[in-house]
């Protein structure tokens, strides 16, 4: 079935933008000649991230309430509406043949003029708990493509498909790279290496808790690459310039993670949707410390989809600078449950849900 003409609408954030990209790669791949509109919110990354990838985009006015009482929240009601009529007059105009709503502020108003225009939707749900657009748009779109089980809570389970989310190839392509990736970060391959991942604007808690933990660290006999996120280098930098352990390699962000993961005999990490997905593919053992600062706790919620199975340690935010690096430690010398924590989370990992999620959009448009 080829797919000719799509829009593709959310963002906010990376863990939105990537899916969506994605997804367009991948309808691209199998119809080179297809033509593909992104439908973005003013103001947010995707304006910028989608053109970098290659691809057009329109923005909407749409914002979301702020929690404290702000004259914006006044004007939210005018820019729904005034969202509303531009993705509606957006939509004649392109005349697509299916949309697809990845989540973020532009989603809501470009699917629900969608599903006015009776054109087919799917919406794309990275999250173990939704967030509230896909929540609202549920009923009336035509298929629902998650990542986890059990959100039969939240949406239609008819129209449920348990794809997993779209991860980059390149990021988790790992086999046999081991001596390559030490040598291009400068590790000794011979010893335990820690990978200890916030994020590319870095995670404060867990700098913190390294920070806390940097002497116990530089005498534990292992090596640390520790990604601090582009907020904290600096300082971090400048704070550990005296006494600055060989053990442990501080980089502002990691340019090939690939080799990244290929190194790393345990994985510390937040838990946002499209990471514990790379995770799961990786299939190294993981502890999870969920960022309390997201919507509706959804990091937790990612962790515990794992934890339930025997598949990660969580170690929860507030506990991670007195606990972190000591459960770490000990989860290194525990070689049985390194083994377990790692044969369960890869029997999670769905490395096909690309495919898996165009394969869907192909069959709504058959049934059309």
């Amino acid at each position: 079935m080829s797919v000719n003409r799509v829009v593709i609408s959310g963002g906010g954030t990376g863990g939105h933008i990537f899916p969506a990209v994605a997804i367009a790669d991948e309808i691209k791949r199998r119809n080179p000649n297809a033509e593909i509109l992104f439908v973005g919110a003013l103001g947010k990354m995707e304006m910028e991230k989608v053109p970098a990838a290659g691809y057009k985009i329109i923005g909407l006015p749409i914002a979301g309430f702020q929690r404290k009482l702000t004259f914006s929240n006044f004007l939210l009601p005018f820019k729904i509406l005034g969202s509303l009529l531009k993705a509606r007059k957006l939509l004649k105009s392109f005349k697509p043949e299916v949309v697809i709503g990845v989540g973020g502020y532009a989603s809501g108003p470009t699917l629900q003029a969608a599903t006015y225009l009776k054109i087919p939707t799917l919406i794309q749900e990275q999250n173990g708990f939704p967030g509230k657009t896909n929540k609202l748009l549920a009923k009336s779109v035509n298929s629902i493509c998650t990542a986890y089980d059990g959100l039969e809570r939240f949406f239609p389970k008819e129209k449920i498909l348990l794809t997993g989310n779209p991860v980059r190839k390149e990021m988790v392509e790992i086999a046999n790279k081991r001596e390559e990736a030490c040598e291009f970060y400068g590790m000794d391959s011979t010893k335990p290496i820690v990978l200890i991942i916030g994020g590319s604007l870095g995670a404060r808690t867990l700098n913190r808790s390294v920070v806390h933990a940097y002497e116990e660290l530089r005498n534990s006999g292992i090596q640390v690459l520790w990604q601090s996120g582009k907020l904290y280098y600096s300082d971090l930098k400048n704070e550990l310039t005296q006494g600055a352990a060989e053990n442990i390699h501080l980089v502002e962000f990691i340019e090939r993670m690939d080799f990244a993961y290929a190194m790393a005999d345990i994985i510390v990490s937040r838990a946002g949707a499209i990471s514990v997905s790379e995770l799961c593919i990786i299939g190294k053992p993981v502890i999870l410390v969920p960022s309390p600062n997201v919507a509706e706790d959804h990091q937790t919620k990612n962790a515990m989809a794992l934890v339930e199975k025997n598949a990660a340690i969580l170690v929860k935010d507030i506990d991670a600078p007195s606990q972190l690096i000591t459960n770490t430690l000990q989860l290194l010398k525990d070689k049985d449950q390194c083994d377990s924590l790692s044969k369960a989370i890869h029997s999670l990992g769905k490395p096909n849900a690309t495919g898996a999620i165009v394969d869907e959009v192909e069959r709504i448009l058959s049934m059309k």
